[in-house]
């Protein structure tokens, strides 16, 4: 692995780690600060909301930047803004900390995996951006534990400080190893004229759909598995455990998938699984109380299948937008978590209406009609080919 992608997936884990790391440490925040738990959560809905509305427009205003120089002036924004964070006094000046971090964030994300896009050799595209993906997987996984362990031993702001500690070693590494790569000449205007084509758009709005559909399950995976099977506290935390695992693997080899196969074949064989995954669980609903054991095998197949897609899905991307590929990385970025928001908004009203038996169907539906966008979008982008061919 070259070691400037080492550094860009380090980076990915610092910049995602610092979207959640607080949730660790909210009562002690709130405590300290004399706030109730609830307006401490803010400093997780504001990181959030900035990242996800700031990426995209952060993408098209620094798109003439040189990628490295862009990187390493965010991650120094980014460690001011954590070492503010970890001395404020006050509430509203931690808030608007952390703000400062999500922009910087917002500023950082889309070039990481632009840049990797960029440097990575073609027949390796897919494989480079899921270790930079398998990044982000990891702020959940080990990120945002190992913070909230540092808050538990040395109080919530040594967790804000080690972050701005971290943010620090992404600046050197950034500085240090990432090759310089030229900025991009293509004006603003050039790339929200390829954004608005309708292969780029439609591939968006597949991915909202996807998320949608793959992050219904798992916000109410708890009340679903207690509804279906013979399974105490522990063993629903080991199936959260194994989908997590899964999830990376599956990151891991759809990288892989999508550089042997291509993007669009990759998609396929990745919504297939989840689907079939869904209607698994489905057909398992009736027969229940069921043993949890056989729970394991379909959490692997799900979440790995969840994860699989993400480098297909960037992969098309980056091919189809073409001058603003960073913009619609960012864009793909902020759609996800659009449909993070959507499918538990909905997966609530649906086990409010219907119960949690039913969000494997209705997830199932999601995915059938990504599948479908997806291939809108596979056509919209052939079809100036063939138009093309006509004329000649």
């Amino acid at each position: 692995m070259p070691v400037w992608l080492a550094v860009l997936a380090v980076a990915a884990l610092v910049f995602y780690t610092d979207d959640y790391v607080i949730a660790g440490v909210l009562p002690e925040i709130a405590a300290d600060l004399d706030v109730t738990v609830g307006t401490a959560g803010r400093l997780v809905t504001v990181f959030s909301l900035t990242l996800a509305v700031a990426a995209p427009l952060a993408a098209l205003v620094t798109a003439r930047c040189a990628p490295r120089a862009l990187l390493a002036g965010a991650a120094v924004v980014f460690v001011a803004a954590n070492a503010l964070a970890a001395v404020t006094p006050a509430f509203e000046a931690l808030l608007a900390a952390r703000v400062l971090a999500a922009l910087a964030a917002a500023a950082a994300t889309p070039t990481l995996f632009g840049l990797t896009a960029r440097l990575a050799p073609p027949q390796r595209l897919g494989r480079y951006l899921a270790v930079v993906g398998l990044g982000v997987t990891g702020a959940i996984a080990v990120g945002v534990p190992l913070g909230t362990w540092i808050g538990a031993a040395w109080g919530w702001r040594a967790t804000l400080g080690a972050m701005a500690l971290a943010g620090l070693c992404v600046a050197v590494g950034v500085a240090a190893a990432v090759p310089p790569v030229a900025a991009t000449t293509a004006r603003p205007r050039e790339q929200l004229r390829a954004l608005a084509t309708a292969p780029v758009w439609l591939g968006l709005a597949g991915n909202v759909v996807l998320m949608s559909g793959s992050m219904m399950l798992l916000t109410y995976l708890a009340p679903f598995v207690a509804g279906l099977a013979t399974a105490d506290t522990a063993a629903r935390a080991t199936l959260f455990a194994v989908s997590g695992f899964a999830g990376m693997a599956g990151l891991w080899l759809g990288g892989h998938g999508t550089d042997r196969w291509g993007a669009d074949r990759a998609l396929l064989i990745g919504v297939g699984v989840f689907v079939a995954a869904m209607l698994a669980f489905t057909g398992l609903w009736p027969l229940r109380p069921v043993p949890v054991a056989l729970l394991y095998p379909l959490a692997l197949l799900w979440a790995g299948a969840a994860f699989w897609n993400s480098p297909a899905v960037q992969a098309r991307l980056h091919r189809l937008a073409g001058p603003a590929a960073t913009p619609a990385l960012a864009a793909n970025t902020s759609g996800t978590y659009l449909g993070v928001a959507v499918g538990a908004t909905l997966g609530g009203a649906v086990v409010d209406a219907a119960g949690p038996g039913a969000l494997p169907p209705i997830a199932a539906a999601a995915g059938l009609l990504a599948l479908t966008v997806f291939g809108l979008a596979a056509r919209a982008a052939r079809e100036p080919v063939r138009a093309c061919a006509v004329r000649d």
